[in-house]
């Protein structure tokens, strides 16, 4: 039996596994259930789609094409980038399901699932497939659902403890999504190189072609992200979050090209930069995208994020692999996880000096820690705008729980990933040689095997060591 039968084996078992879980665990929520329909809408009677269905849209259209098309830049390996986000997203949509359904268990023992629950699986899907760019061309699938499976339980704990125990504001995932997938697949990453130093591969670089398809995950992720930020709120906060989003990515798209020219060779645009560093804004903003950061202050951290997600990609991801042996084949720590940094500050700074000067009384809708515990205002605010008792938090308190969650996420990031990369080294989900790295050859089917042959002499250089980063187009 060969390993690529086996592991389509086990993928029918684990599809297998989750219609058991789901038969177990979820029901229609009522407003999805026909028995419950007919109690609130006359029979027959068109009914329209909740308001959040379209954001919906774009947050799918954001994980399926637009990662997946961001990842196209390799050569020879544009089928996996799309087709591996394929699968591994239909696969994760799932585990989150289940996962995120397990803390909210009924009273009956099951899971209402409803509108908002495939939402909130989209964007947990996000962080397993940021980690899949630290990875890409180096792993089986069956080792990125693997890892897709562990990261998810473990992001649910952390934003479970994030969101309720210490009560964090993260109105796009900048911290639960961008900085736990980023530094999650950079320690699966340093894992896999902990025995064996990166090298040089020959498929490891992109064309003209490539770049291209690149481009348009970029542009999808570009248009979409507002929606990414703004789909878990509502009202005046969905509304600044839209606008806060667009500035901030408007910005950073134009810092991008900018410091592109000025770092790049001959003064010229670096096509990875712009794949990249445009949309780091939109991950910068994330955390306070739905706070009153003002216009102005919306386009200085988009611009400023941009700027520093390119000269990661020039500077600091060739140290990062030299130094120490993590090799990112995406440059997802340039664009998510130093943002995603930036992103926690930034919205910790804002919790901080937030006040009802500022706010009115939404200030605790926005931070409901901030809301009284009890007396006449609870009862004032609750009356008028539905408010539940607080703990009293002032805003320099909230603005360190902020911090606490976004060096929670950090470190059980990096702990688990490595203990998830050696993990994955075990030939139980199978492997990728050396001279299989970066190649759809190993999974698909190709028009003509004879043109995707690796010359023997490209086999024998990929065993040379080199200090840089191996991305010929960077």
């Amino acid at each position: 039996m060969t390993t690529s039968f086996a592991l389509g084996i086990a993928l029918c078992f684990l599809q297998a596994f989750l219609i058991c879980g789901f038969l177990a665990t979820f029901e229609y929520a009522p407003e999805a259930n026909a028995a419950h329909s007919l109690s609130v809408y006359s029979f027959g009677k068109n009914v329209s789609l909740p308001y959040n269905y379209s954001l919906y849209q774009d947050v799918h259209v954001m994980i399926w094409i637009g990662f997946g098309f961001l990842m196209t830049f390799l050569k020879r390996y544009g089928y996996s980038a799309v087709g591996l986000t394929f699968l591994v997203g239909a696969v994760l949509l799932q585990v989150a399901l289940l996962f995120d359904g397990v803390i909210n268990i009924g009273e009956n023992g099951k899971v209402p699932l409803s509108l908002m629950g495939l939402l909130n699986a989209d964007v947990a899907v996000a962080a397993p497939l940021i980690s899949m760019g630290a990875v890409l061309g180096k792993t089986t699938y069956m080792q990125l659902i693997v890892m897709g499976i562990i990261e998810l339980a473990i992001y649910t704990a952390n934003k479970y403890i994030g969101e309720h125990y210490f009560m964090a504001i993260d109105a796009g995932g900048s911290m639960f999504v961008h900085v736990f997938g980023a530094y999650f697949g950079l320690a699966v990453s340093f894992a896999f190189g902990i025995k064996d130093k990166p090298k040089e591969h020959n498929l490891e670089g992109s064309t003209y072609q490539s770049d291209i398809f690149a481009m348009i995950g970029t542009i999808f992720l570009w248009l979409f992200w507002p929606s990414f930020n703004s789909a878990l709120l509502q009202d005046d906060d969905q509304q600044r979050a839209i606008i806060n989003t667009l500035l901030a990515i408007s910005a950073s798209c134009v810092a991008a090209f900018a410091v592109s020219a000025l770092v790049s060779d001959e003064s010229k645009f670096n096509m990875v930069h712009i794949q990249n560093s445009t949309l780091a804004g939109g991950v910068a903003i994330g955390t306070a995208a739905g706070m009153m950061c003002e216009p102005f202050g919306a386009l200085i951290v988009g611009g400023f994020a941009g700027s520093l997600s390119v000269l990661g990609y020039k500077y600091l991801s060739p140290l990062i692999q030299k130094k120490l042996r993590i090799h990112d084949t995406c440059g997802v720590h340039n664009l998510h996880g130093m943002p995603g940094m930036v992103a926690g500050i930034f919205g910790a700074l804002m919790a901080g000096i937030a006040s009802e000067d500022m706010y009115s009384d939404s200030l605790y809708q926005i931070f409901p820690a901030r809301a009284p515990s009890s007396g006449e205002r609870l009862a004032e605010l609750k009356s008028e705008l539905g408010i539940n008792a607080g703990i009293d938090r002032t805003a320099g308190q909230q603005a360190a729980y902020q911090l606490l969650a976004l060096a929670v996420t950090f470190i059980t990031a990096i702990v688990s990933g490595v203990i998830t990369g050696i993990f994955l080294r075990i030939d139980i989900c199978g492997t990728v040689s050396e001279v299989n790295k970066f190649n759809d050859a190993l999974n698909w089917e190709l028009e003509d095997d004879n043109e995707q042959e690796i010359p023997r002499k490209a086999r024998e250089n990929n065993s040379r060591v080199v200090e840089q980063v191996p991305m010929s187009h960077i």
